[in-house]
């Protein structure tokens, strides 16, 4: 049996996906076992095989899936949308866990009340109530609509009890390499203040995709790849 080389990757999924649909379908767990890096799958509260209770307060705190399957090392960590979120809330608590970091999907929408997400919209898509010509919604309602979904407790992460804001301020102490990763054709844009934050930030902007097609871009795997050094056995 082969035995792993380097720190273990992280994968953190987003809203109405799973670690299955976004890391495992794509091929991108085989991509980093196949060149010797162990995968650690998170699937978030009231997503994929976690519990997914009704009650929005039951989501406080997103990021106690993470903290559990961190290991005793330092990991190289990659966040989706949702899952960007909770793992930048979690490299501002204890940067240490954490090598390199990608943030994908997210962007300078951190340091606003509304955070990145238009949550309205969201649930007007869930509840079929959203005007025709709004794709956005339409999109999340898709998402949501998966056999595997519990459209309560997605509605019920979009109304969980919101976090202040980030600051600036709260990225001095972080010196870790970090990647922010967004499709120019994305929702969340801009991005610039976001990675800017960051004493070793970078942005990339991928040219002709959006949000959702982010995870499964092949630009946005060879620059995953590429960022976390990830050699050929």
């Amino acid at each position: 049996m082969a035995q792993f080389v380097q720190p273990p990757v992280m994968l953190i999924h987003g809203w109405g996906s799973c670690f299955a649909d976004t890391w495992e379908v794509t091929g991108i767990t085989s991509l980093f076992e196949d060149m010797l890096r162990e995968c650690i799958g998170v699937d978030l509260l009231g997503h994929g095989t976690a519990p997914k209770p009704h009650r929005p307060d039951d989501y406080q705190d997103l990021g106690a899936r993470v903290r559990d399957a961190l290991p005793d090392i330092p990991v190289d960590a990659v966040g989706f949308s949702l899952g960007a979120l909770v793992l930048l809330e979690e490299l501002v608590k204890t940067p240490e866990r954490f090598n390199r970091v990608i943030l994908a999907g997210i962007g300078d929408g951190v340091f606003e009340v509304t955070n990145i997400q238009d949550h309205d919209r969201i649930l007007a898509g869930l509840a079929g109530t959203a005007p025709e010509d709004d794709n956005i919604a339409r999109l999340f309602a898709q998402y949501a609509n998966k056999r595997t979904n519990d459209k309560q407790a997605l509605a019920a992460i979009l109304n969980r009890p919101r976090s202040i804001p980030f600051k600036e301020t709260e990225f001095q102490h972080i010196t870790n390499e970090v990647l922010v990763i967004v499709g120019d054709l994305d929702f969340v844009l801009p991005a610039n203040r976001l990675a800017a934050g960051f004493s070793n930030g970078t942005l990339r902007i991928l040219p002709k995709t959006d949000h959702f097609k982010t995870p499964e871009s092949f630009q946005f795997i060879d620059t995953m790849l590429e960022f976390l050094g990830v050699q050929p056995s």
